[in-house]
């Protein structure tokens, strides 16, 4: 069989579409839709979030063959392996996804038509991104692929109401290439070269935010916010409740 055709939208990291594609579900997790999933959307059944602080909770997917597999986020991923996120929230909200590619071009990731365009998210639902039957494809010169997440929540009351992200700006300087490296001891426990400085982590407020995120929540921040690491499970959460767009980052390593 032919292989699918591939839609580029950034120099490291494709998108594949993969018709009629039989995608091995995972129990429960990461990344974005709603209380009425549209059709077509990837959702799974989700264990009932637990109470207390808002959180939201990423894992980050590995295909082997025909079957996903959760990896810890500091994995250092090679040339042509793909990859996907799933995102679970114990609150309701709009989800974005941009990037930033080693080449310095950005992309809007998620919604769009070829990853699912419905991004609303409902309190304990878990999503799949992409929302389509394909996966996320790693090329292009090694590094540290920087996927910005932004998280509105709603009031309570508050209907869906789809609000697009604005085109994503033009090409920034080139991200400077700093090589994966891999944690020495947790290569020698596990046979896997694992990137420490991967995975989510907050924003400072100097650091520069893509300019279309910045116009759309100008307050957006990720001071407040607690990262944390259960085993493959990434968990975003905050102490109290979010009252505005919240903004992070997950470095995706690569050689």
């Amino acid at each position: 069989m032919p292989n699918p055709p591939l839609t580029q939208f950034a120099r490291s990291v494709r998108f594949e579409i993969c018709p009629g594609a039989r995608l091995s579900g995972l129990a429960s997790v990461v990344l974005v839709l709603g209380l009425a999933v549209p059709a077509g959307a990837q959702t799974q059944a989700a264990a009932k979030p637990a109470m207390g602080p808002q959180r939201m909770e990423i894992l980050l997917d590995r295909r082997d063959g025909a079957v996903w597999h959760s990896v810890d986020p500091g994995l250092v991923f090679a040339q042509d392996e793909h990859v996907r996120f799933r995102f679970r929230s114990n609150f309701a909200g709009y989800l974005y996804v941009m990037l930033q590619g080693t080449s310095g071009k950005y992309e809007t990731l998620f919604p769009r038509q070829d990853t699912g365009e419905e991004n609303r998210v409902e309190a304990g639902k878990q999503y799949i991104i992409p929302a389509t039957q394909g996966s996320f494809r790693i090329t292009g010169p090694p590094g540290h692929d920087v996927l910005y997440w932004m998280m509105t929540p709603l009031p309570l009351g508050t209907g869906p109401k789809y609000m697009p992200l604005p085109p994503p700006p033009k090409p920034g300087p080139v991200p400077p290439r700093l090589l994966p490296r891999c944690d020495d001891t947790l290569f020698k426990a596990r046979g896997e070269c694992i990137d420490s400085s991967a995975g989510p982590r907050g924003i400072p407020r100097d650091e520069t935010l893509p300019e279309n995120m910045k116009d759309a929540a100008p307050n957006a921040h990720s001071r407040e916010l607690l990262f944390i690491r259960e085993k493959d499970l990434s968990v975003v959460a905050s102490p109290g409740p979010l009252a505005g767009p919240v903004i992070y980052e997950f470095r995706l390593a690569h050689k």
